[in-house]
Order: C-alpha cells, then structure tokens, then sequence
C-alpha cells in the first residue's frame, strides 16, 4: 500500500509537481521541463521517497497524452486520469478563496489520490499496437470531418454562382467528394467553361478519374446536363468565383486524400491485432467501424469489470435521476463522444446485416420509442455481446446474442 501520492499540473512547456504523504502533508513539489533532463529530475525525486518497481508512486494528472504520460506509462506505474471539471470542483475544498496557481493544481490532484483513489480508474494498460490504432483511428475519423467541413463550404460557394453542377452528381453516393465530381470540377470550375466542353473532353475527364464502365452514356448525361440553361454571374466575377472554386477544391483534394490515406493504414493496423477478427464477427462492424470500437476500449480486457461499465462510458445506458418521488429516464450526455458516433454507424449497419438486431429494433420501436432512441438501445446490446465476447476470446454468435429472436 503506498504511502506517497503524487500530482502533475501539466502545460505545454513546464510541468508543476507536487508529493504528498497520506496525512496531506507536501513531501516535495519540484517543476520541470518537457525534456530528457525534466524527467530525469522527476524520477530521481520519486527516486528519494521510496518509488521502486515494488512500490511504484501513483499518479494524478489531467490528460492521457503527450510525452510526459507515454514516458511514466512505461514504468507501468498506475496513472489516473482526473477530468479538469472534477478537479476544478476539488480545488475548492482546499482554497476557499478560489485561488489558482500551478503549483496549488498539483496539489489537489495528489489529494484527490489520495482521498478517493477508488473513484477513479488508471489508464488501462494497453498494448503499444492499441495505442497506434487509437491515434490512427482518430485521426482518420478527424479527417473525415475536416473532409466534410471543407465539401460543404465548396457545395455552398457553388450555389451562389453554379447550382446546376450539384445537381450533376447528386445520384452518386460519394457527391462531390467522388473523383468524378472533382476532376470535372477542376477542368471546369465556371458553368461557362463546363458548357464548352467536349464529348472528347469528357471521355478523357471520366478516364482521368478512374472511370471504367459506362463512360458513353456518362459522357451523353454530362454533356446534355452541362449544356442546360441557366443564370450566370456577370463574366469577371464569374472567373473570380471560379478561381476560389479552385483554392476550395485543392484543399478539399487534400482532405479527401488523407481521409483514404489514414483508412488504408488504420485498417491495415487493425488486421493485425489479436482482437480483430472477434471484433469483425459481430455484424455490421466492417474493417474500419471495427478499428475505431478498438481504438476507443484498448485491448486491456480488465479494463471494464462489467458490461455496465463498458456501456456507460459509450453512453448507450440510460442514465437515472431519483428525487422523492419523481424518477427521471435520460439519455447519457457525458460518453465517450468517438465511440458513440462509431456506434451509431454500428447499430444502423447492423439492421440489415442481422435479423435478430432488426427484429430487436423493431420490437422497440413497436414499443413506441423513437428512432434513436431504439437504435442506442441495439448498441447497447451490442456492446454487452462484445464485452462478453473479448472478455471469453470467443466470436460472435447471433442465437446467443438474440436468443428470442433467432
């Protein structure tokens, strides 16, 4: 049982420490640098109050990234993680007169260790390939939408001065990030210009994005779609417009290659964990829905000791709230905001990819409860079956995850 508690109020270019001992009693604070020498200093002052590999000092700390949180994990020491909101509401019990410095928020992340270590939970102890997957995954998701962001600032800068361009490739799935739509916009970026071109022109367009079937009568619907009229914007303000449809169209370009860049490697990561194919079983996580459900859990199983545990940090468990005799249902707003949105696209790919996940929600909704609220509830039967699933190393097996419905 360790007798000394330690806080780090960290910051971009300094970090502020402080050491308790089990009565509250400041042992050291000591402020160092993001630096080799910085933690070499750190370590040494653990070093002198008794931290060793038996009795390693836990720490508290306000976020689990950076090189400071990767260097102490690698001494497998147990690392809590305090919201800034908790330790905010903490700091009042030990400065009435709400009083703030570096060195004070050190503090009371070391007393709230040492006060409530069991209302607070350590990193997990991911493997180094979990911890790749979670940078991978997020940062393609951010892609997606930096990819998004920049698409619907082009769709809205083309319907001041071209409308009939969206209409062109409105049945396609991918819009205007399809490599069709693009090309053809960064050879005709003004609808003068798209009115002049050529079935030749067109052909070589289609080739150009990677077209292969049906390009003749693609060529045919562009280049009467093209030709339909319309309003234009006076000449010179039209080729202004066309020029900043080309600045927009290169950053979007650049947004749509990172998106598919950053997939290809985070699904290829994926493929090889130990975790994917039981993940993979369940149905509708494909490669990369499945990567992110990993990237958000980890691979360190004991994480959650329960399924309710898992369900609640998704926010796919209702939360409750009793006073009296009033009794209020809702919906769980502080979740892990990534793994949701990775649920949702679970949930609704999984109606068609099972029929006892349809069944069940359609039963809810027979139940009168809306559209989101059924689905939410599919993924948090979902996540239970998941949770069972990694935590025995089995696959997915749908008469056990939907036993009244198979």
């Amino acid at each position: 049982m360790t007798s000394v508690f330690r806080g780090i109020d960290w910051a971009t270019d300094h970090h502020d420490i402080a050491l308790l001992d089990e009565t509250g009693t400041l042992l050291a604070k000591l402020r160092i640098d993001d630096s080799p020498e910085g933690l070499a200093q750190f370590l040494d002052l653990l070093a002198r109050h008794g931290d060793n590999p038996d009795n390693l000092i836990p720490v508290a700390i306000e976020t689990s990234h950076g090189l400071l949180v990767a260097r102490l994990r690698a001494t497998s020491r147990p690392i809590y993680v305090i919201n800034p909101l908790t330790a905010a509401r903490y700091r009042d019990r030990y400065a009435l007169s709400r009083k703030k410095s570096d060195h004070l928020d050190a503090k009371v992340l070391a007393h709230i260790l040492r006060t409530d270590p069991a209302e607070h939970r350590p990193l997990p102890a991911d493997s180094h390939l979990a911890q790749a997957i979670t940078v991978l995954a997020r940062a393609q998701q951010d892609a997606v939408r930096d990819r998004v962001q920049t698409g619907n600032r082009l769709r809205s800068h083309l319907r001041e001065y071209f409308p009939a361009f969206l209409t062109v490739f409105r049945h396609f799935r991918e819009d205007l990030a399809s490599s069709v739509s693009r090309t053809l916009l960064a050879a005709a970026p003004t609808p003068t210009q798209a009115a002049q071109l050529t079935r030749p022109q067109l052909r070589s367009i289609l080739k150009k994005a990677g077209r292969q079937r049906e390009i003749t009568g693609e060529i045919e619907r562009l280049y009467d779609l093209l030709r339909e009229p319309q309003m234009h914007q006076p000449p010179l303000v039209e080729d202004a417009t066309g020029t900043k449809t080309q600045a927009l169209l290169r950053q979007f370009n650049a947004a749509c290659a990172s998106a598919d860049e950053l997939e290809a490697t985070v699904v290829d990561a994926f493929t090889t964990h130990e975790d994917a194919e039981i993940i993979t079983s369940f149905p509708g996580l494909g490669h990369l829905t499945g990567a992110r459900v990993l990237a958000e859990l980890g691979d360190d199983h004991t994480r959650f000791a329960t399924a309710r545990a898992l369900k609640a940090y998704a926010g796919s468990a209702p939360i409750t709230r009793s006073s009296g005799r009033k009794t209020t249902v809702l919906a769980r707003h502080i979740k892990n905001q990534r793994l949701a949105s990775a649920g949702y696209n679970w949930a609704f790919a999984a109606l068609t990819a099972s029929s006892g996940a349809r069944a069940h929600y359609d039963h809810r909704r027979a139940a009168e409860e809306r559209h989101v609220a059924a689905q939410r509830n599919l993924f948090n039967r979902l996540l239970g079956c998941l949770h069972h699933c990694l935590t025995h190393h089995i696959p997915y097996d749908e008469q056990t995850a939907f036993p009244d419905t198979a």
